[in-house]
C-alpha cells in the first residue's frame, strides 16, 4: 500500500455543484480512475476510508455525494455506528431523498463525474472503473450502460433493485454495456432476491457481457459497511479481493 492523499472537491453539474471526496496515491503521478458510488447512508468517513484503501492499491478514486441537491454531506445526520434500532428512523428521512434521484438526474450527474475525472490531473486518460454499494450498485450499472465508451469495469456489492420487473430497471441497459462486470450479492437480501439475481444474470449473459455474479453466503445487505451492524469482515475482505482483481484485469 502506498501513501495516499485525500481531499474534498466540488464537481460542477448541470444542476449545481456536487461535493465529493478524492483520494489518490501521493506520488505525483496520474493513476487509473475509479468512480465509487455511495450507499444510501451517503458520503461519510467510512466511505472515505474505503476510497483511501482503494487509492492505496494504486487508483485515483472519486466518491461524489449523489444527494447534493439536498445539501452537502452529511445530508442526513448519522451516528458513528448505525444499529438496527436506528435504521428505521434514518431510512424514513433518506428514502424520499433516494426517490428524488431519478435515473435521468443520476445519469446527468454521472456524465459530470466522468468528465471531471477525464480532466483530473491525478487520473490517467482512458475508461474508468465504477463500483457501487447498495443503491450505488444500481448507479454503477446504469453508468456502465449509459456511457459504455467511458467505463471499462463495473462492480456492485450488496446492490438493491438491480433487476426488478419494471420498465426503468437498471438491468435493461445490459445490452449496451461493454465493461467487464462483477456483482457480489448478499445472502437472503430482500433488496435483491433470488429472482432478481437470476434476471440480472440472464440479461448480462444474453447481452454477451463478460461478468461474474456471486452470492456471499451468510452476509447481509450492507456487509461492506464497517460503521453499520450489517458489516461482515470476511465478506468485506472477499469483496476487496474481487474488486481489485477486476480492476487489475481491466484498467
Amino acid at each position: 500500500m502506498t501513501a495516499v492523499h485525500g481531499t474534498a472537491v466540488n464537481i460542477p453539474t448541470p444542476d449545481g455543484s456536487a461535493d465529493a471526496y478524492l483520494a489518490h496515491p501521493d506520488d505525483g503521478s496520474p493513476h487509473a480512475a475509479v468512480l465509487l458510488y455511495m450507499d444510501a447512508f451517503g458520503l461519510r468517513p467510512h466511505l472515505e476510508t474505503m476510497a483511501d484503501r482503494l487509492a492505496g492499491a494504486g487508483y485515483t478514486v472519486l466518491v461524489p455525494n449523489v444527494f447534493y441537491r439536498h445539501g452537502r454531506a452529511p445530508v442526513v445526520e448519522l451516528p458513528d455506528f448505525i444499529d438496527p434500532v436506528q435504521r428505521p428512523d434514518i431510512f424514513q428521512r433518506i428514502v424520499p431523498i433516494m426517490r428524488s434521484l431519478t435515473p435521468e438526474l443520476a445519469m446527468r450527474d454521472a456524465d459530470a463525474y466522468l468528465r471531471w475525472l477525464a480532466a483530473c490531473p491525478q487520473a490517467t486518460d482512458g475508461p474508468v472503473g465504477v463500483t457501487g454499494y447498495c443503491m450505488g450498485a444500481g448507479l454503477a450499472l446504469r453508468t456502465a450502460g449509459t456511457y459504455p465508451d467511458r467505463v471499462a469495469a463495473i462492480a456492485g456489492f450488496h446492490g438493491g433493485q438491480l433487476a426488478p420487473d419494471t420498465p426503468d430497471s437498471p438491468h435493461l441497459l445490459a445490452d449496451r454495456i461493454t465493461a467487464e462486470a462483477y456483482f457480489g450479492h448478499a445472502d437472503q437480501d430482500q433488496a435483491m432476491p433470488p429472482e432478481q439475481i437470476d434476471r440480472l444474470e440472464k440479461a448480462l449473459t444474453a447481452a454477451g457481457v463478460r461478468h461474474q455474479g456471486e452470492v456471499y453466503r451468510g452476509a447481509h445487505h450492507g456487509y461492506t459497511q464497517a460503521d453499520t451492524a450489517a458489516y461482515n469482515p470476511d465478506a468485506a475482505e472477499r469483496h476487496w479481493t474481487a474488486l481489485l482483481d477486476l480492476l487489475t484485469r481491466t484498467l
